[in-house]
């Protein structure tokens, strides 16, 4: 069977919540990338021209059809590729996704103040290489290099013109998807070469893997952006993509598409602890539709040495390191610093994104995540004034101002969400007659 072109990461010309707003809640569930269908996953280490890439591949399928098409802005030596745990990035994921913070209401008549809390609203098939390079120069291709890296084999092209560069590959086994030619025209104009990457099924039985384990390269260029533009033309439907960028600066944003930070710090009915998948997918697609699908959605951005709540230990140094952290020593296993995290989520295909992703440091270190919240009704009995209003006002009240919310968040009608406005029983009218007895 011939390999698809899949370039759905095709990589890469280079690319007020309050730190001090303590939020001690006990986290009860996160919103992992692993709830959405057609998830690519991208770390993007950056400082200065330095860059690390990690690309988790997405790809569903039988392993010998792999194969992975990337512009890359210089020509890499076998030094800079690599083969990553994927352990690594799924760390990563559970840290930085969204969390539930479950809170439980005091007993009313024990408040002596009240404090209001700032909840932050392709297989290739190969001709002899001497056969391969003679028919890759009359086509204007030049196979610059070739490495062996873990399960992979890697090649490294730069191309005259397109028609050339398409044909070779076609002649190599690739299926290119319709208007391909035109989109590594682009990348051939911009002085790009070509990374490109096929499983050694015999090689992967050795080393014991029968999954696809992420690719990273390391690199200098001025350029911080991601080509996504390839990845759009075999697509099925719209993608998920998130981008993990980890800097010393600060947080990271789309320079030529809107970043927007997600609706934060809600309280929600406590009925979404069950379904919190439900619940986030649906406000994330109402974030989307609302921004007319052209907006990378900001999900996290916190400094690496802590967190508060956490969805997942940090990272420590050792893990961070793995993930091409250059700028910290890698034998320590405690925490780190220096190293802040950005968590972006875009929904895109080529009608909504018809532009590769640029991307700047903004140097803002403010902390910000996704943080819904739901409070537990108090269950006691005690029957002083307070508790009284609490029952028939303050919490009714609030309930409903819940369910509100989340209708406004999700687009699910009103009158479908449960409303239990009555979780206590009210005083029984006796109660009252002896209060001092």
């Amino acid at each position: 069977m011939k390999p698809f072109l899949l370039a759905v990461l095709a990589l890469f010309c280079s690319f007020n919540l309050s730190s001090t707003a303590a939020f001690c809640g006990f986290y009860v569930a996160r919103a992992d990338a692993e709830l959405f269908n057609s998830v690519s996953k991208v770390v993007i280490v950056r400082d200065g021209d330095r860059t690390v890439v990690t690309m988790n591949n997405d790809f569903q399928g039988d392993v010998d059809e792999f194969a992975m098409v990337v512009p890359v802005p210089t020509l890499l030596d076998r030094e800079q590729i690599n083969v990553a745990d994927p352990a690594l990035i799924a760390h990563l994921d559970a840290f930085t996704a969204p969390r539930l913070v479950e809170y439980f209401d005091e007993n009313p008549c024990r408040i002596l103040h009240r404090v209001d809390e700032a909840l932050l609203a392709p297989m290739m098939s190969y001709m002899a290489p001497s056969g391969r390079e003679r028919r890759a120069k009359a086509l204007g291709v030049t196979i610059e290099a070739t490495y062996e890296v873990g399960e992979y084999d890697i090649l490294i092209l730069s191309a005259e013109q397109s028609e050339g560069l398409s044909t070779w590959l076609t002649e190599n086994g690739y299926r290119l998807p319709a208007g391909a030619s035109g989109i590594l025209g682009s990348y051939i104009k911009q002085g790009l070469r070509f990374f490109i990457a096929k499983i050694d099924l015999t090689r992967q039985a050795k080393l014991g893997f029968s999954y696809l384990r992420p690719l990273q390269i390391a690199y200098e260029s001025p350029r911080f952006m991601l080509p996504i533009r390839l990845g759009t033309l075999n697509a099925r439907g719209k993608q998920e993509l998130y981008v993990y960028a980890l800097t010393r600066n600060g947080r990271v944003e789309t320079r030529n598409y809107r970043t927007a930070k997600l609706p934060t710090g809600q309280e929600l009915p406590a009925s979404v602890k069950d379904d919190f998948g439900n619940f986030y997918r649906a406000m994330f697609t109402r974030q989307v539709e609302q921004n007319d699908h052209r907006v990378a959605m900001l999900e996290y951005a916190w400094d690496m040495g802590w967190c508060d709540p956490c969805a997942a230990d940090p990272l420590n140094a050792d893990e961070l390191r793995r993930l091409g952290v250059f700028w910290i020593d890698g034998q320590g296993r405690g925490r780190v610093q220096n190293v802040f995290v950005t968590r972006l989520h875009l929904r895109y295909d080529s009608q909504g994104f018809p532009e590769d992703l640029m991307f700047i440091q903004t140097g803002d270190r403010t902390n910000f995540q996704g943080r819904y919240v739901i409070r537990h009704a108090w269950q006691g009995n005690a029957q002083c004034a307070e508790a009284k209003r609490y029952r028939t006002q303050s919490l009714p009240r609030r309930q409903q101002r819940e369910a509100a919310t989340l209708a406004r968040l999700t687009g699910w009608a009103l009158r479908d969400i449960a409303i239990n406005t009555s979780p206590i029983e009210p005083d029984p009218w006796w109660r009252q007659l002896w209060p001092n007895r």
